[in-house]
């Protein structure tokens, strides 16, 4: 079975290849489009991008599943809260979609997200690292190394996977 990974991040890869087991598994990684903001700011913008990612990745790399996984923010009464959402596609499936952990972000993070700028920019200013979304991501950050990013998009991950498992055996 070929698993196409609509990302490169390392952290989104890994997390997809832990999901998975059994044989003869072969997995791509491309860089495709979400054709959402660089920064999606709601759940559905998240969502969609995810799903846009999974359909680049199986259709550009002829894999049997793709997979999106976007990271974003949702705001809410409480604040600005930190989401992340992931997508599995195969032909003649209806996509499969899964969201994970949630964060209220810091009130200094959530002004400069609601000013315009983009998560990963602010993160490596804010921690003085570079690459911080290639790493332990926000939610390492902010949960003080407890859960990383790797972490929350493999518990995705799980999730699509789990599913597609599930509508397999059912024949769905």
């Amino acid at each position: 079975m070929k698993i196409i990974i609509g990302s490169k991040n390392p952290a989104k890869v890994h997390a997809v290849k832990t999901a998975f087991t059994g044989e003869n598994l072969i997995f791509e990684s491309l860089n495709v489009p979400s054709e959402v903001s660089e920064q999606p700011f709601s759940d559905e913008e998240t969502i969609q991008g995810a799903i846009n990612r999974a359909n680049h990745a199986i259709n550009l790399g002829n894999g049997d599943i793709g997979i999106g996984l976007e990271g974003g923010v949702h705001q809410t009464k409480h604040g600005l809260f930190l989401c992340n959402w992931g997508a599995l596609v195969t032909v003649g499936m209806a996509p499969i979609v899964a969201g994970g952990a949630r964060i209220l972000l810091p009130e200094e993070i959530a002004k400069r997200l609601l000013n315009g700028e983009e998560l990963g920019p602010v993160m490596d200013d804010y921690a003085k690292k570079k690459n911080v979304r290639k790493n332990e991501g926000a939610i390492g950050i902010f949960t003080n190394g407890l859960v990383n990013r790797e972490e929350m998009f493999n518990h995705v991950s799980k999730m699509l996977v789990g599913q597609y498992q599930y509508k397999m055996n059912k024949g769905e």
